[in-house]
């Protein structure tokens, strides 16, 4: 029997078949080369990266497995295999450890058997209910603790392999992500710690650091790089933000004249550092308004993309795109996919930078609302407990606007204390075991996870950052900002380059076996406090137990030579040369203190 449908009917079934036919369509597709139209062309949101692919295998060269990984399916389709293995109390195994890493979770083994979650919080800020939702989820779901990094970032640990979907489902119901956090993807993206409340800066970075997150978190060609990216915004505030040591920093910049410019705020950019490779970016002689710098970097990111190599990761960064292309060349392939010219900032008249303050995290500060201050806390190497998490966040919402800020030393920020308060809210920090005052080598201590929780590093770096702070203020008395970074592994998160002492952690010969030990280089600096300069060789292969009166000897020698009382160890040490620092440290006594 021949039966007939209503209108309403043949709507819906008209449409059952057509979806049919579509799903067979795709099938089809999906049965060729991936990601590859009729004419062999790449198509799709991961054309960029699988073009870049195919020109490399077109010109001979090998994919390396992690770009082979990714080709065959993108990191971020693997979501139900994330489920599946959490529901199974499983780990990821082999690539898909770095597969994995796409949705924040790194299995850190053999150091702990367990993830580590790295989220996204643009410019560093997050609010008070925030932090009490991640105290919650580190306690359900993790170690109960947390550690800030130095991109102004929070990491949770120890979490179990039948909780990770749990711990970030946790994070995304707080309005966070940790979505493309780690392996080749563009990490947090810093701004000034103190934008909107600082006297001195010329811009607030927040809008421009949310702008960034949500363009990259919506534009799925920037989850097909060929290595990690990182992306920095200094407003020209007193806390320094490390611009120059990004792939992209952008640096506020007031312009005053010149003929064709309007006279205003605009940024410079820069590009393509990578301190842990000994080098910082460049400056591209290119001035942008604010409003261009969020494309002009989706640009840069695209040509990095492009251009990047996909056979070799030890040269994969951006670094050594622009190395082997040439500055203008490598500009001029931004300036393609940005499809305009950029502004060269010849002839521009630009005021002269105002410097940061190199410990202006810590401590009392004005800001530049009439009456509020901002508190920089000290952080023991960035780690605090879930029950201090609550308490800050009780203090910044009793005490301030519920706001909470992280900065790339390892600290935070608690912001918009009235005058009044600012006595009873310190007496709170002090309460829960924090701080606004320490002393000169304290302020500026850095340290990576170190290897109780990093695979990667050769020592403890976090328990000996403390140890050396404990050792040193007891017999110096350091009255100058001094900053020591303290790094595991060749990865340089701790970024030991830049520190007026820097260690990066190595195993050292002693006998038949080997203790955790450092090489040790000094005299590094950023741009922003004028001191851009990169750390120099001082000692090698220094044990641990070895270390301390090594480094007392060194900051001895600075306060009995320095020129003045003024003079800043990284003036000291430029001033001279190494072997003569090392000359003068090896005859300046070591304080024997009684037991």
């Amino acid at each position: 029997m021949k039966e007939e449908f209503d209108d309403a009917q043949k709507q819906w079934l008209q449409g059952f078949v057509s979806g049919i036919e579509a799903r067979k369509a795709a099938d089809k597709l999906a049965s060729r080369t991936a990601g590859s139209s009729s004419e062999g062309q790449p198509i799709g949101p991961d054309a960029l990266q699988h073009a870049a692919q195919d020109r490399t295998v077109a010109s001979g060269g090998k994919l390396v497995a992690e770009e082979t990984a990714k080709r065959a399916r993108h990191p971020l389709d693997r979501w139900d295999e994330v489920v599946g293995r959490a529901e199974a109390g499983q780990f990821p195994k082999g690539i898909d450890v770095f597969l994995t890493k796409y949705h924040g979770l790194f299995f850190v083994a053999p150091a702990e058997n367990s993830f580590m979650c790295r989220l996204r919080m643009p410019n560093g800020i997050l609010n008070a209910w925030q932090m009490r939702g991640l105290a919650e989820a580190a306690d359900a779901f993790g170690g109960g603790y947390a550690d800030v990094t130095t991109r102004a970032n929070l990491q949770i640990r120890e979490i179990p392999a039948r909780h990770a979907v749990d711990l970030l489902l946790a994070v995304q119901d707080l309005g966070l992500t940790a979505r493309g956090s780690g392996a080749d993807n563009i990490r947090n993206i810093t701004g000034s710690a103190t934008a909107g409340i600082d006297p001195q800066e010329l811009y607030d970075t927040r809008p421009l650091c949310r702008a960034m997150h949500h363009y990259i978190l919506n534009h799925r060609e920037m989850y097909g790089l060929p290595r990690k990216f990182n992306i920095a915004f200094d407003g020209g505030g007193r806390v320094p933000v490390l611009e120059d040591t990004n792939d992209i920093g952008f640096v506020a910049t007031e312009v005053t004249g010149g003929a064709g410019f309007e006279p205003g705020i605009y940024f410079r950019l820069q590009l393509g550092g990578i301190t842990g490779h000994l080098d910082f970016a460049f400056e591209t002689g290119i001035l942008l308004k604010p409003a261009e710098c969020v494309t002009v970097a989706g640009a840069v990111v695209r040509a990095f993309a492009i251009h990047g190599d996909r056979t070799n990761r030890q040269r994969a960064r951006l670094k050594y795109v622009i190395d082997r292309m040439g500055r203008e060349a490598f500009v001029a392939e931004v300036e393609k996919e940005y499809r305009g010219k950029l502004r060269r900032a010849a002839g521009a008249q630009v005021a002269p930078r105002v410097l940061a303050d190199k410990h202006g995290h810590i401590g009392v500060h004005r800001q530049k609302q009439a009456g509020r201050n901002y508190l920089g806390l000290v952080l023991p190497v960035g780690r605090m407990t879930s029950e201090q998490m609550r308490g800050i966040a009780g203090i910044a919402d009793r005490f301030g606007s519920g706001t909470i800020r992280l900065t790339v030393w390892q600290n935070m920020l608690i912001s918009d204390v009235a005058d009044r308060d600012v006595g009873v809210c310190i007496a709170a920090l002090a309460a829960l075991g924090f701080r606004v005052e320490a002393s000169a080598l304290r302020r500026g201590l850095v340290a990576c996870t170190g290897n109780a929780g990093c695979k990667f590093a050769a020592a403890n770096t976090k328990g000996h950052a403390l140890k050396l702070a404990d050792y040193l203020e007891m017999r110096l008395a350091i009255d100058t900002p001094i900053n020591i970074h303290l790094t595991g592994c060749h990865h340089s998160c701790a970024q030991h380059y830049v520190g007026d002492i820097g260690l990066i952690a190595a195993r050292v010969e002693r006998g038949e076996d080997s203790v955790e030990g450092y090489h040790v280089f000094i005299g590094g600096g950023a741009a922003s406090t004028a001191e851009q300069a990169m750390a120099r060789d001082y000692a090698t292969s220094i044990a641990f137990d070895d270390l301390p009166p090594l480094l007392e000897r060194l900051l001895a020698t600075y306060l009995a030579h320095r020129q003045s009382a003024t003079e800043s160890f990284f003036e000291f040490c430029r001033r001279h040369e190494i072997a003569a620092l090392r000359d003068l440290a090896e005859r300046a006594p070591v304080l024997a203190l009684a037991a």
